[in-house]
């Protein structure tokens, strides 16, 4: 073939074509998130649930997807909680103002580091007050921080992170399925945490032992304890039997297995959010070794799910706590 045939001249030229695609696109990419960093980081918090709310009302013509959703969550408050829907639009809008609320914290962060916000430190002061009662209590037990999954993952960690400052720790363990570095790099806005990924391929087996020994190093370690077994399709979790709104349940195991022998306390909390600024309630410590922990915990899942069930970030699946496939 003529080394000036056009075929060989495609040839030559694919590689740098190639080069030159991926670094378009790296460029887009940085540009798209420079240009959302300076628009989200300014949003007054004030105005991101009525944001959501318009963008539910939009998907809600659109998208069938969206609709199903929504009557997926008014029926499980009808057919499961026996209580009203909070509305469909309330509900449909939760997804949006989740991922608004998370990019307005990791953008808001990256653009000022020391933003502030007091309502998340004062729910950290909250948790605090708690871990120190329970020190005093029971001297040397470790403490099992444990989110509930509501209102935004960033901002349960941003509580975690103020509460790592509070108790005076250089770092803190906290284990998580969440998808990493969504909006930039996670670990340089939260240096000082360590992350304990669900999903690692490499150390999957060696999470238990991961959390035990942050657990003994810093006597503090944070575990999502109501995290409903569908998320764990594949990787089947350990569960154990509960009641939940009066009918057979599974819920994770690990915290119990784990914290038990160890003679570790849960502490569990969730966030709510509404016009505007952040609540949260610190529920009742459980000591992990009693024979009725699995069910102290299913009786605060339930009653997260009743004080707060449209700000959930796991409802929305016909199962939820109610099937469990096996491991």
């Amino acid at each position: 073939m003529p080394p000036d045939s056009p075929m060989n001249i495609l040839s030559r030229l694919h590689m740098p074509l190639c080069v030159l695609r991926l670094a378009c696109t790296g460029a887009l990419r940085c540009a798209r998130l420079g240009a959302r960093c300076v628009v989200m980081s300014r949003v007054p918090v004030a105005a991101l649930q009525p944001i959501a709310a318009c963008a539910a009302l939009l998907r809600a013509l659109f998208d069938a997807n969206g609709r199903a959703l929504a009557s997926e969550r008014a029926d499980f408050c009808r057919e499961v909680m026996k209580v009203a829907s909070p509305g469909r639009v309330r509900l449909l809008a939760a997804r949006t103002r989740e991922s608004l609320i998370d990019q307005r914290l990791h953008f808001g962060r990256q653009r000022r580091f020391d933003e502030a916000w007091p309502d998340l430190q004062r729910i950290a002061g909250l948790l605090a007050q708690a871990i120190g009662q329970i020190r005093r209590d029971a001297p040397g037990s470790p403490v099992i921080v444990s989110p509930f999954h509501y209102v935004s993952q960033y901002a349960n960690i941003y509580v975690i992170d103020d509460l790592r400052v509070k108790l005076g720790l250089a770092r803190i363990g906290v284990v998580s399925g969440m998808p990493r570095d969504l909006y930039g790099s996670d670990g340089a806005m939260i240096p000082d945490i360590d992350v304990l990924y669900t999903y690692d391929q490499n150390n999957r087996s060696g999470l238990g032992l991961q959390v035990a020994r942050s657990l003994r190093r810093h006597g503090v370690v944070v575990v999502f304890a109501d995290v409903p077994p569908y998320t764990l399709h594949r990787y089947p979790m350990e569960t154990v039997g509960v009641s939940i709104f009066g009918s057979a349940a599974r819920i994770h195991n690990g915290v119990f297995r784990m914290g038990g022998p160890l003679g570790a306390v849960l502490l569990p909390f969730y966030l709510c959010f509404e016009r505007g600024r952040f609540g949260g309630t610190v529920l009742e410590p459980i000591r992990l070794a009693d024979a009725d922990a699995p069910q102290r915990v299913a009786q605060q899942i339930e009653q997260a799910l009743r004080g707060n069930f449209e700000s959930s970030l796991v409802t929305g699946h016909p199962s939820l706590y109610a099937f469990a496939a096996a491991k």
